[in-house]
């Protein structure tokens, strides 16, 4: 049997593609498609914007799932707390890539796991979670002998800084390290400073153009330098992600998942 799923920001440009591939695959039925009621997309074939042939589903502004079935959310952090209410009284499972939660929103999500399977994931292709695991293991292998700065760039539209990988990757590195993010992070700096700290977790954005994501991990030490990088090169990495997630999910008991838990791995 195919895994059922419903989009949730069914317009948006990561929507678009996981649409796209789920109806391309027999493995998959797309069975709904949701946007914002204002939106100019209610009522058209969800086939048709996802750049296919019609399929009979129309993008919707209402929310209609049953246990068995998956949502995909790539909304808003906005329409989170609605979504996920909605996903939790249908008895649905959830798989979540919306970037840039803050506790209220992760508090909405813990809260739902306790009744149905959530899967939430802030990069959900396979090889950044590699880069995520790869980050801790070499923060705890070089001490504080080499400094970390984290870099990611974006497309010019992308409105949440840094980007929810980054921020992760951050988290990441400060658990290999053994020290809190919220005391070692620097987002900025300009004008005169003093000097950088052992402990201090710098995190870099650029904004431009179409790049679909880059991230890279600077571990830098007197007279060496080590970097890890990733960079996408299309956004079917991430769409591929969500399906697998999404296929992976239906089958889980109630609980909050991430991506470490679909590759085996233990959640940090």
């Amino acid at each position: 049997m195919p895994t059922e799923v419903i989009m949730c920001g069914a317009g948006g440009r990561m929507g678009r593609r996981i649409m796209a591939l789920a109806i391309e695959q027999n493995a998959f039925s797309l069975l709904g498609a949701i946007e914002r009621a204002e939106s100019p997309l209610i009522g058209q074939d969800a086939g048709v914007v996802a750049g296919l042939d019609p399929i009979g589903v129309s993008i919707r502004s209402t929310l209609v799932a049953q246990a068995g079935q998956v949502v995909i959310d790539f909304s808003s952090l906005e329409a989170l707390p609605s979504v996920v209410r909605s996903v939790r009284n249908q008895g649905a499972a959830l798989v979540c890539g919306t970037t840039g939660l803050k506790e209220e929103q992760q508090k909405h999500l813990r809260e739902a796991s306790k009744e149905i399977p959530v899967l939430y994931s802030p990069n959900m292709s396979v090889g950044v979670n590699l880069m995520f695991l790869l980050a801790r293991q070499v923060a705890a292998w070089t001490g504080e002998e080499f400094d970390i700065e984290i870099v990611e760039a974006h497309h010019r539209f992308k409105r949440d800084a840094p980007s929810g990988t980054a921020m992760r990757l951050a988290e990441m590195v400060a658990e290999g390290r053994g020290v809190k993010l919220e005391e070692t992070a620097r987002y900025a700096r300009e004008g005169i400073m003093p000097e950088r700290t052992r402990q201090e977790i710098g995190i870099q954005t650029l904004r431009g153009g179409d790049i679909v994501g880059e991230h890279t991990v600077f571990f830098c030490g007197m007279g060496e330098r080590l970097e890890l990088t990733h960079r996408a090169t299309s956004r079917d990495i991430f769409a591929r992600g969500a399906l697998r997630a999404a296929a992976w999910l239906q089958h889980q008991p109630a609980g909050l998942y991430s991506m470490f838990d679909l590759l085996s791995f233990s959640n940090p």
